[in-house]
């Protein structure tokens, strides 16, 4: 084949993929949906050679074309299953079938979004042997992809790829070829028909839907927290710098892409988790979930059952919805379920007020700032009397005439904290004041703003809203510290991160443990700043995020019978992997 023709076949190849899968999305009429079809694999009748065969046969059966209506068809992570699009009578008369064990709507499932080794007291890693993460350790992270240029997926010093791995990088994709791959990532995969038909996104099929490439940034701050190489000189913006390692530097990486920014569908999730087991991972790492529900609906319950029956270590986040009462997601007992605590390292950043009161807060904020002189300080100035949307610095609601020049205080909840600063900067403001409600209470999370802001907790904030509104002359001085450690308390349970009890199973106390989950340093993609935001064009290796997207326990203890155990030696008897 000439030079020319291979990136004309590739691109060919994605253009026929993306119709078969887009027809697949309209192909059973209006009402179709994508479901996850469960049988008992003890009634496969004999004369079907594999349960393939047996998912075509009930497809046929309800007089649908398999190659345009089967998505995807499970022989590892369920026992035998399938996903399809089906309409409501399909759905019935599967439900009625003696061999059909339950039909479940495909499910969209949320994304829970370098201190930590010497916070954690984790030796030094100086060479691939050392604790820390064995080299042949391959971990498989479930998430929004991975971006391969990260200098957290440097393979320098690493052996041959572990001889026993059975999985590869995405060939299809253009804007990722298998050299992208090397050492330390060691496969890289895209699964997309869930999502790609699921509530008629059919016209979302593209090349970029295909490829594992990273365009949120979730992915690679996980898979780069878990296993990142050295990398000597990190930091975001000046703030974190250092050197940035992940919690087992020298484990390799498996990375399959099942989410994107609006979640990730179940059918999705489960044929990632059943490549990840077919190709060999040792530790399986997921930060997302839905709500609590029975595990048997539960595709990720149902896939780590699969993984860990095999001796696949499996952990996942509880979730970001606290501190509500019975939030946590992930609580099968086969699942490591891991809550969110403090760093003892934080951003601080202050806001002094006219009246000579001075506030604590956070930030992340890399540019000039305000210098040392003060600024008229304005609250709910708003283009519309009356309504506190302004409060929130909500997209449109400021008023650019009372707000220009000057920095606006802004109240946490609604839209993004980022989305405030960008608000108020598109307003003419100069900075912004963020500060919690009582619903939020005094944790205060720091955020690469692209204006002057501080972040302040509830006490701070409703000081400061008693200022402003009683002062019409109120004004602020903002100023940033850089980074501090050593602060305690440390650590301290998250207040995102979801509480107990179980509701599923309520004997079973979940989550298991917590591991650092704020204000954590790791690789990031190319395709966005750090902020997340279209508007943001500063480009960054690292970033600095917060939440269960952060972390990720793994526990080796008490398990000599697994086949992971040997190598698990390498990492410790009870070892943390950050996601």
């Amino acid at each position: 084949m000439l030079p020319m023709q291979k990136p004309l076949l590739g691109l060919l190849q994605l253009v026929l993929v993306a119709s078969t899968f887009a027809l697949a999305c309209s192909g059973a009429g209006a009402g179709a949906a994508t479901y996850i079809v469960y049988l008992n694999p003890a009634l496969k009748p004999s004369p079907y050679a594999t349960h393939l065969h047996w998912h075509h046969a009930h497809l046929d059966a309800l007089s649908l074309d398999p190659s345009r209506h089967l998505l995807y068809s499970y022989t590892t992570a369920a026992p035998s299953a399938f996903a399809a699009r089906l309409l409501p009578s399909h759905v019935a008369a599967l439900r009625a079938h003696p061999a059909v064990a339950s039909v479940h709507e495909d499910a969209l499932l949320l994304l829970h979004t370098t201190r930590s080794p010497s916070f954690l007291h984790l030796p030094p890693y100086d060479a691939p042997d050392a604790d820390g993460g064995g080299p042949d350790v391959i971990i498989g992270v479930l998430d929004t992809g991975v971006w391969p240029e990260s200098p957290s997926f440097g393979d320098a010093g690493l052996g041959p790829v572990p001889a026993r791995w059975r999985g590869s990088c995405e060939t299809n994709a253009t804007d990722f070829p298998p050299s992208m791959c090397n050492r330390k990532l060691i496969g890289a995969r895209a699964f997309f028909r869930g999502y790609s038909s699921g509530g008629g996104n059919g016209s979302r099929v593209s090349s970029d839907l295909m490829s594992p490439r990273d365009h949120d940034g979730h992915g690679t701050h996980t898979a780069t927290t878990a296993a990142g190489a050295v990398v000597a000189g990190a930091s975001l913006l000046g703030y974190a710098s250092g050197t940035a390692r992940g919690m087992a530097p020298g484990a390799r990486v498996a990375a399959y892409k099942v989410c994107w920014r609006q979640g990730c569908f179940s059918s999705d999730i489960l044929a990632g988790m059943e490549k990840a087991i077919d190709d060999g991972v040792d530790v399986l790492s997921l930060s997302l979930g839905g709500g609590a529900m029975p595990l048997s609906r539960d595709p990720i319950a149902v896939g780590a059952l699969a993984a860990t029956r095999r001796g696949i270590i499996v952990s996942c986040s509880a979730g970001n919805s606290g501190p509500s009462p019975s939030s946590l997601v992930n609580t099968a007992p086969w699942i490591i379920t891991v809550g969110a605590g403090t760093l003892d390292r934080n951003f601080p950043a202050y806001a002094e007020l006219g009246n000579g009161e001075t506030h604590a807060g956070m930030s992340l904020y890399a540019g000039d700032g305000l210098g040392d002189g003060k600024f008229p300080l304005v609250y709910n100035k708003g283009i519309r009397a009356g309504s506190n949307a302004s409060k929130l610095c909500m997209e449109g609601t400021l008023n650019a005439a009372e707000v220009r020049g000057k920095v606006v205080l802004c109240d946490r909840g609604a839209n993004s904290r980022v989305e405030k600063g960008q608000v108020v900067k598109q307003a003419g403001g100069v900075g912004m004041v963020l500060a919690n409600t009582a619903q939020s209470g005094e944790e205060v999370v720091a955020d690469s703003h692209l204006l002057p802001a501080v972040a302040v907790g509830a006490k701070s904030g409703d000081a400061i809203r008693r200022y402003v509104e009683s002062d019409a002359n109120a004004e602020v001085s903002l100023s940033f510290a850089g980074t501090a450690l050593d602060v305690r308390p440390a650590p301290v349970v998250a207040a995102f991160s979801s509480r107990g009890p179980n509701r599923v199973v309520p004997q079973l106390l979940k989550p298991d443990v917590i591991g650092p989950g704020v204000n954590i340093l790791a690789g990031w993609t190319g395709s966005l700043g750090p902020t997340g935001l279209a508007a943001d064009e500063r480009r960054s290796a690292f970033n600095i995020l917060s939440g269960e997207r952060t972390h990720c326990f793994l526990s080796t203890a008490d398990r000599t019978d697994s086949p992971l155990h040997s190598r698990a030696k390498k990492i410790g008897s009870l070892a943390s992997i950050f996601l």
